[in-house]
């Protein structure tokens, strides 16, 4: 038995634990305690999955010396290469390779840009993977997420994930990570919430329950999770959209702070990294790395190139790449619309009365002084929006009003006349003409497949459009479909999705500004029409980039209507407005990102300095909004971003990738379907036979698809996957798997062309890390006795024992592997020959690792048993100066942050905070503390060797293949 420090363990491991064999799947050792997370090999447990620690049971690890040799008696060497390609799937890529392991080999183009975010999240100059995704709108931030968390999942480092994104994505960003990157999350909306609460306990802590999760910040920041939060650790968060974090006053910060030093891998992602505040930009660096802002606040280019990565749609490496599979856009359209009668007369009042008021005071009894020429603003806002946006203003401020006063008394005349004036424009809109006009020209008819989305701010102006709109174009109301903010979580992502598919009867989406951040509208649409317009570029950016992004084959078309009223002074100030979509347009094609134009880096603020500009009368849009040019040479912190990261790729993957992923079989396919036919007695060998649940299985190579009916054990692998998607394909009666990229990225597009009722498509592509390999795996493994070792016959020259190396840290994961072969020359087995292996190679001449003819199984006898311990210790000996060097390595990097964490403080010493200053000094301090623990658990911590296999010159008779 052994507990504690005597362990040595690590993923692929075996143990015993209550008379039981179990699989380590991940390790870990807090304070002299392991804590594994195992899965069941013998009878009784197979397929189950427990935890246990060191502290409470009595663990036996399998000491590899006394590895017991079994001969390979099957075809081809197969069980001996299935065991070995199970190992070494089962072991993690070393926690420090920069190289790319699975990513390059997901459903996802081979963009460089993309995999720049890779390499520089697994970076050798990083001690743990902390990123902020800085790319502008359109980029594909998702899959940058996906690559990292699936080359984290390789390395072992990523058995627990938060995903944490705006809620009307959640079902996006889940679809995206499980059909391209077999990354299955548990989707925690209010739907998913109300299951837990029926199956678990309600002191019961949901996220111990679930190993990876996609929840919503809104649903996240409750008080009643943050507790929960406090006492969990992740391998890997993710927060989307997380300019949202940066107010230390709010809390979704509070979130951020407490989520941030419990996880070893932080990704946030922003197409809008900076507010144009100093210390909001910090606080994301400081959730990041607590030691890359001094206590004052401070930071360095060098740190912000550490942990940040930023490029935009015309960056010299994504221009070159992205092609055809982004279509540039065409100038957005302002159309023109000449108001009608009655909405002149409207917008007369709003401007004689409320705007530029001969006596100079507007009807408005609120607030004095500047304040009061914001609310006529208000009013023509909304009146631009709709008749319905304007009635809602006044009607909402009619009742706050006290019209017992006489200012309140006149103020209520003047909403009361705009409230009738309104009634009128219902029914005689120019508008709303021409924008019937401008959607019949574009196609959108009742029987054409062209799609468009309508943005409009104000959720009366949705309704409005969408009670107007069906009857208008003569189609059916069911072709229509309004989103907005207001709407359950289920029923904003029910219509995202179902605006993507192409069956779907949903023609026009009318959509409020929640779907301007993250949602992805251009799989069947390429027409957008501002029916309002932002007075600020940032939300118009982020409205176009909707449908202008990549994949998008269509020129983005972007239409704005201008509503023209006879009024001079008003038209005027309208057509001042007007001119932000060509200024967002050549911010677009010249910068890359429009939030740096005005320099406030949020879309209220812009708001603001253009209605004071309109407020005061200073309606001169070229004041307030400089050139592109004028920016680039400005002191813009995006600008500045910009600069920094210039055109300069210099996190362009520069090696070959790791190349162990078929170690013994050429594809994924060949070793499921050779380990299927092992299990299962080859189930396919009658293709025409109908399989059983649990033991059947068939392939259609000519189709690229395998069939296969999944038994208990991999079902249960399957529950976290949207429980939809596994009832209406069917999942776990008849799992269809795709076998190529080709094959998979038809099967995605077809979910959304054809006739298909959900975007998930109906067989799903066999990635490297798709979990009916990670069953089969274990399946594999378990097929051994208890330290169990096969040997085979094979062009050798003397008996050699081929081994694995690797150096684990204190939280169970790798650092370093390596493979070692000890020859034996003479009866002697203290003579051993060891040597160091890059990888499997050796396998090659052999002809183990081709799978060549077996002549038979080995007599084992005492004299090859005898070599087995022997060649343990020559392997662990030979490697033990290796080990120093990584060791000292990976000594250098935590180093590296032990000097800053304690210059850090030193620094805040030095400055003699106090007060406020020194408490929220405190609350840093805690957080590099936390930190600080994390990365001295990357410490490496001790080596595990490990035999594979022993090969024996050929002496019998070769058998005929």
């Amino acid at each position: 038995m052994a507990t504690g420090e005597a362990l040595s363990v690590a993923p692929g491991s075996l143990v015993v634990v209550r008379d039981e064999e179990w699989l380590v799947t991940a390790a870990e050792n807090t304070n002299g305690v392991w804590r594994l997370e195992v899965r069941g090999l013998t009878e009784l447990v197979r397929g189950q999955s427990a935890v246990f620690f060191s502290d409470l049971d009595d663990i036996e690890e399998l000491d590899p010396r006394n590895a017991k040799l079994v001969a390979d008696t099957s075809p081809r060497y197969r069980r001996a290469r299935l065991w070995l390609e199970a190992t070494l799937r089962k072991t993690p890529v070393p926690h420090g390779d920069p190289r790319l392991a699975v990513s390059h080999r997901m459903l996802s183009d081979p963009l460089i840009y993309q995999r720049q975010a890779v390499a520089h999240a697994l970076a050798e100059t990083n001690l743990r993977p902390r990123l902020l995704i800085a790319d502008a709108v359109g980029l594909g931030k998702t899959l940058e997420i996906g690559m990292i968390l699936s080359e984290l999942a390789r390395r072992g480092r990523a058995e627990r994930i938060l995903v944490v994104t705006p809620r009307h994505v959640l079902d996006q960003m889940q679809h995206e990570l499980w059909t391209r990157f077999a990354l299955p999350l548990v989707r925690l909306d209010s739907e998913g919430i109300q299951r837990i609460r029926q199956t678990l306990p309600a002191s019961r802590n949901p996220f111990t329950y679930f190993n990876r999760v996609i929840v919503s910040i809104d649903t996240l920041k409750g008080a009643q999770y943050r507790a929960y939060l406090e006492k969990q650790r992740w391998d890997a968060v993710v927060i989307d959209e997380s300019h949202n974090i940066t107010n230390t006053a709010t809390l979704n910060n509070e979130l951020a702070s407490v989520l941030a030093p419990n996880t070893e891998a932080l990704i946030l992602a922003s197409a809008t990294p900076h507010n144009g505040k100093k210390e909001s930009f910090a606080e994301l660096l400081r959730l990041l790395d607590p030691t890359a802002v001094t206590p004052d606040g401070d930071f360095n280019d060098e740190d912000v190139r550490r942990l940040l990565l930023r490029r935009h749609r015309h960056s010299p490496a994504v221009a070159a790449q992205v092609g055809a599979d982004w279509a540039e856009r065409l100038q957005p359209e302002v159309i023109a619309v000449q108001a009608s009668p009655e909405e002149d007369a409207l917008a007369a009042e709003i401007a004689d009365t409320w705007l530029y008021p001969e006596n100079g005071r507007s009807p408005y009894s609120g607030y004095s002084g500047e304040r009061s020429a914001l609310f006529p603003w208000t009013l023509a806002k909304a009146f631009l929006s709709s008749p319905a946006a304007l009635q809602e203003s006044v009607r909402n401020r009619r009742k706050r009003l006290d019209i017992d006063t006489d200012a309140g008394a006149r103020e209520a005349e003047a909403l009361d006349r705009l409230d009738a004036l309104a009634d009128k424009v219902y029914g005689n809109s120019a508008k709303l003409t021409k924008l019937v006009e401008h959607l019949k020209s574009i196609g959108i008819s009742k029987t054409s497949a062209t799609r468009v989305v309508l943005f409009a701010e104000r959720v009366a102006t949705l309704d409005w459009l969408n009670d107007t709109l069906p009857s208008a174009l003569g189609m059916k109301s069911e072709q229509f479909a309004v989103l907005h903010g207001g709407l359950p979580d289920v029923v904003q992502q029910r219509i995202v999705e179902d605006f993507k598919l192409a069956h779907s009867s949903v023609r026009a989406l009318i959509t409020g500004d929640v779907a301007s951040e993250g949602v992805n509208l251009h799989a069947q649409c390429h027409d957008l029409v501002h029916v309002d317009l932002p007075w600020s570029l940032i939300r118009i950016e982020q409205r176009n980039g909707r449908i202008d992004r990549y994949g998008q084959q269509h020129p983005p078309r972007i239409a704005a209507l201008a509503l023209m009223p006879s009024h001079d002074r008003f038209m005027g100030d309208v057509r001042v407005l007007h001119r932000l979509l060509a200024k967002e347009h050549e911010a677009h094609t010249t910068l890359g990102d429009a939030g740096a134009l005005m320099s406030k880096h949020s879309a209220k603020l812009e708001e603001d300095e253009i209605r004071d500009m309109l407020a005061k009368g200073t309606a001169d849009l070229d004041d307030v909004i400089p050139s592109p040019q004028e920016v680039l040479e400005s002191d813009d912190p995006l600008a500045a971003l910009d600069r920094l990261f210039g055109t300069a790729d210099q996190y362009v993957p520069d090696s070959p990738p790791v190349d162990d992923g078929h170690a013994l079989f050429p594809t994924d396919l060949d070793f499921l379907s050779t380990a299927l036919a092992e299990i299962y007695d080859d189930p396919a060998n009658d293709p025409d036979a109908r399989f059983q649940p649990g033991v059947g299985w068939r392939t259609y190579l000519q189709q690229g698809l395998v069939e296969l009916a999944p038994p208990a054990d991999l079902r249960a692998r399957l529950d976290a996957l949207p429980q939809g998607y596994l009832r209406d394909h069917k999942v776990k009666q008849r799992l269809v798997l795709a076998t190529t990229p080709e094959v998979g990225t038809a099967h995605l597009r077809a979910a959304r062309d054809k006739g298909s009722t959900t975007i998930w498509p109906a067989a799903h592509y066999l990635s490297p890390l798709h979990p009916v390999l990670d069953w089969v795996a274990d399946k594999v493994l378990s097929d051994l006795g208890r330290n169990e070792v096969f040997a085979a016959y094979g062009d050798v020259d003397a008996p050699t024992v081929v081994l694995l190396a690797t150096l684990m840290n204190r939280r169970g994961q790798v650092v370093s592997r390596q493979f070692v072969t000890v020859a034996f020359p003479t009866a002697d087995p203290t003579m051993g020959l060891a040597e160091v292996q890059p990888d499997l190679g050796f396998l090659d001449a052999t002809g183990l690792r081709a799978g060549g003819a077996n002549p038979g199984g080995i007599p084992i006898t005492a004299e090859l048993q005898a070599l087995i311990a022997p060649a343990v210790d020559r392997a662990t000996a030979t490697l033990s100066l290796t080990e120093q060097q990584q060791r000292a390595e990976l000594e250098q990097r935590l180093a590296a942050f032990r000097d800053r964490s304690h210059g850090w403080q030193q620094l805040a010493l030095d400055l003699g905070l106090s007060g406020a200053a020194r408490n929220k000094f405190t609350q840093h301090e805690k957080r590099i503390v936390a930190e600080r623990e994390i990365a001295e658990s990357l410490a490496a911590s001790q080596q595990l060797v490990r035999p594979l296999l022993l090969v024996v010159p050929a002496t019998a008779p070769v058998e005929v293949a």
